[in-house]
């Protein structure tokens, strides 16, 4: 069975789930929201196969799914005993912040959809007890807004694996043919290299093949572009964190997300990760015709 790394999130209705799950979707994780538990092992068997690309997952479960008290203790023990690595964070934060929060959102407490914030809070706390007690770890979030409480959700997991790097970097290639990637931050046009395309020995293959790889990196235009791409992120990357930016997206495109875009992005991530960057690459367009 792949190493499959699971982490539950839960706790408190207004404790700041819904940000820790953007957060670790932002360094990687697969994520889902409110999966029904009784769905949870049928969901990791299909994941766990070895030719999927997800190793770790990510969802939040709690109150809103009404069979979730009675059957969470029960499926989270079995799948351990299967040898799935499951870790459980609980949210919690003071009465005060979460009835500061409902009343900055306007919306209801899922135990107290007429009646009293407080009393719904009160009787969530009740409910929840056995369950913060057996998480591996609680996260209070009483004094955290929701950019703080994100690093600390990073920061708990990237540990000593980003060497103190806050920024996470998203490498995509793409084809123009296709489109701008809507969520770039920086777009680079790597047409200009020469395409293996037009070598018929090198058409077959994609970027991943180590003749294409070989041809458009020790082209001359590939050798220069590499230079002057490292000494722009050099100088960019340390700006970007200096502003508090989190996470940025770089995306590089050729004619059809074949070739020369699909090189340089695996060039490029790899150079990120040898920094000490939590790096993500999506190749948007390489299974394309």
């Amino acid at each position: 069975m792949k190493q499959l790394r699971v982490v539950i999130i839960t706790g408190l209705s207004g404790s700041g789930k819904s940000t820790a799950l953007r957060a670790l979707e932002d360094i990687g994780f697969f994520c889902v929201d409110n999966l029904p538990v009784v769905l949870l092992p049928k969901f990791l068997e299909i994941q766990s196969v070895p030719t999927k690309e997800i190793d770790r997952v990510a969802m939040v479960m709690d109150l809103r799914e009404m069979g979730f008290l009675t059957k969470y203790q029960r499926i989270f023990t079995h799948l351990k005993e299967k040898g799935y690595r499951i870790e459980v964070l609980f949210f919690d934060a003071a009465d005060d912040a979460i009835l500061h929060r409902f009343s900055e959102t306007r919306r209801s407490h899922p135990l107290a959809p007429r009646g009293s914030l407080s009393d719904g809070i009160r009787l969530e706390r009740e409910k929840l007890a056995s369950l913060k007690q057996m998480a591996d770890k609680v996260i209070d979030t009483t004094s955290c807004n929701v950019h703080q409480l994100k690093d600390v959700v990073q920061r708990y997991f990237l540990g000593e694996s980003s060497k103190g790097k806050r920024l996470v970097i998203h490498v995509t290639s793409f084809g123009y043919r296709y489109g701008l990637p809507a969520d770039a931050d920086i777009v680079l046009d790597v047409r200009f290299l020469p395409n293996p395309y037009f070598v018929e020995a090198l058409r077959p293959y994609d970027g991943h093949h180590p003749e294409v790889r070989d041809y458009v990196l020790e082209s001359e235009g590939g050798r220069i572009f590499i230079g002057k791409l490292i000494d722009l992120m050099a100088f960019l990357l340390p700006l970007y964190e200096k502003e508090g930016k989190s996470r940025i997206n770089i995306a590089l495109g050729c004619t059809g997300g074949h070739h020369r875009s699909v090189v340089m992005a695996n060039h490029l991530g790899a150079y990120f990760v040898e920094k000490g960057y939590f790096v993500n690459i999506v190749h948007r367009d390489i299974g394309k015709s």
